[in-house]
């Protein structure tokens, strides 16, 4: 079969579609989510590009999935499955599709199931993309993914949705790390565009601003050998300022709607960031304001040290030591964050211990590495 890019897009958007179109036909999720694989499997193999592609894996998929109830069933099951299996027929894509965005990020999941899940059957990526988007073996990768289905086999079609959670899955997906020649930061994006045609919210509209003006910098976040470049000392003209643009036109209407959501705060955040010409001209005071009401919308442990940074660059270090002094000390990067402040008030031995600490409990490697290497650095500066 001879597929162009834009052909083999149209077939992964069209994942989701047909997916829950074959469980509104009474196909249970794990059966649907397997016959819609192989139909693309065949629709790889075929020698013709049908016409109508979203039609053609509706059709191909419900029959893999017949195929697969004739196979496992005795004929007297199997007639009975098939008198009552519904008529091809026309079914909501907008609720359909939406639906299965809640289902992939339904609260018994793991966040990390969820994820999985959402990437497999809303992304349409292969378990072996996954898992080397995750850095496990295929096998491992395949029983989460088989667990994460056996755990939503008996969800209604018509239970509600948490919207909350379907976005934190793909901030979540949007923040991970990835390899090889999957890149999930692009899915997330990818993902939460269509959410946003599928659905008129301004916090999923925060989110896709917020996702698009981090990745506007990731150029320029590490140098030709892969070590992390920190904010203030990238090259600024690396940035994307097509999708900063984007990302700013997003926020200022979802702002506009007046339902303002951690999202849209944490997106105001970078587009102030976006802003600056140069890390000198970052406006901090309005930084600290951002994150006085993204705590009363979202009081996590993460805002409260971002707000520490943020007083710290406004007022000086003192101040954010003071602030920092609030944040429980087993919050991740906090140990780092002092020791950047620690720098800042002389206090240069201190600081090489808390930077060599903080890099002991990196997880990243690229900010384990960025971490030692200050450390290093310190410790020559202080003898």
């Amino acid at each position: 079969m001879t597929l162009d890019a834009d052909d083999l897009r149209t077939l992964r958007a069209q994942i989701p579609v047909v997916v829950a179109i074959l469980v509104r036909r009474g196909a249970d999720f794990a059966s649907a989510e397997d016959a819609v694989q192989s139909a693309l499997v065949a629709a790889l193999e075929s020698p013709t590009v049908p016409r109508d592609l979203r039609a053609w894996l509706v059709t191909a998929a419900w029959r893999k999935f017949l195929d697969e109830v004739r196979s496992a069933t005795a004929r007297g099951a199997r007639e009975a499955r098939d008198a009552d299996a519904p008529a091809a027929g026309e079914v909501s894509e907008r609720d359909d599709t939406l639906w299965l965005y809640f289902l992939c990020a339904h609260p018994t999941l793991t966040s990390t199931s969820a994820v999985a899940l959402t990437l497999r059957t809303v992304a349409g990526l292969t378990t072996r993309e996954i898992a080397d988007a995750y850095l496990v073996p295929e096998s491992t990768m395949a029983q989460r993914i088989s667990r994460a289905k056996q755990r939503i086999a008996g969800v209604r079609l018509d239970e509600p949705g948490d919207v909350a959670t379907v976005l934190r899955v793909l901030y979540l997906m949007f923040t991970v790390g990835h390899s090889g020649s999957v890149d999930l930061a692009q899915e997330a994006i990818r993902i939460t565009r269509q959410l946003r045609t599928l659905l008129n919210e301004p916090e999923v509209s925060g989110l896709l601003a917020l996702m698009l003006l981090h990745h506007a910098r990731r150029r320029a976040r590490s140098d030709e050998h892969g070590r992390l470049i920190p904010l203030d000392e990238q090259d600024r003209s690396r940035w994307d300022r097509a999708l900063i643009a984007e990302g700013v036109h997003l926020l200022q209407r979802a702002l506009g709607r007046q339902r303002r959501g951690p999202f849209q705060v944490e997106a105001a955040i970078a587009a102030l960031h976006a802003d600056a010409a140069t890390a000198a001209e970052t406006d901090w005071p309005q930084i600290v304001a951002w994150y006085d009401d993204l705590l009363a919308l979202a009081p996590t442990p993460v805002a409260h040290l971002n707000r520490a940074v943020a007083v710290g660059r406004a007022d000086g270090p003192q101040a954010g030591l003071a602030a920092l002094a609030t944040v429980a000390t087993d919050v991740p990067r906090r140990t780092a964050v002092a020791a950047y402040f620690h720098e800042r008030t002389g206090e240069t031995a201190l600081a090489a211990e808390e930077y060599a600490d903080a890099a002991a409990r990196a997880t990243n490697l690229a900010e384990q590495d960025h971490l030692a290497r200050q450390a290093a650095r310190l410790r020559g500066t202080s003898g």
